[in-house]
């Protein structure tokens, strides 16, 4: 099943009210991808590109482009460098939306920050999979 270009297009829209930095731009392939940027509680600025193939069965893949990220212990980055901002059991493509999605990411780069900060502890839940 191929990406839901429309349902992208619609949700960058509405992601764009609570995110000041949000847009989509075209992939080689005639898809697209989400270019964002957010600031954390700490004050860093962090670039994304969020990357939707077989959207919305599968749930988006996320990549910090700048800065570069340290790897993290145990399971919040893959080894290709996307970040774990959800386990994939738990996505629902009925309920889940970029809105969503960039909502989950900015928790995600608070606890990458706090991570940094304190030693390598990272806090909240963490799920093995």
């Amino acid at each position: 099943m191929a990406m839901d270009i429309q349902r992208i297009r619609r949700e960058v829209a509405q992601a764009a009210v609570q995110f000041a930095f949000v847009e989509a731009h075209p992939t080689s392939d005639g898809g697209v991808y989400v270019k964002a940027a957010m600031q954390t509680s700490a004050g860093k600025t962090y670039f994304l590109a969020i990357y939707f193939s077989d959207y919305p069965s599968s749930m988006p893949k996320v990549l910090v482009t700048n800065p570069t990220l340290r790897p993290t212990s145990n399971n919040h980055m893959y080894k290709d460098g996307y970040i774990c901002f959800l386990h994939p059991n738990m996505w629902n493509p009925g309920r889940h939306t970029l809105t969503f999605v960039l909502a989950r990411i900015a928790k995600w780069l608070n606890k990458y920050d706090c991570w940094v900060s304190n030693g390598g502890h990272w806090p909240g839940a963490e799920v093995p999979h």
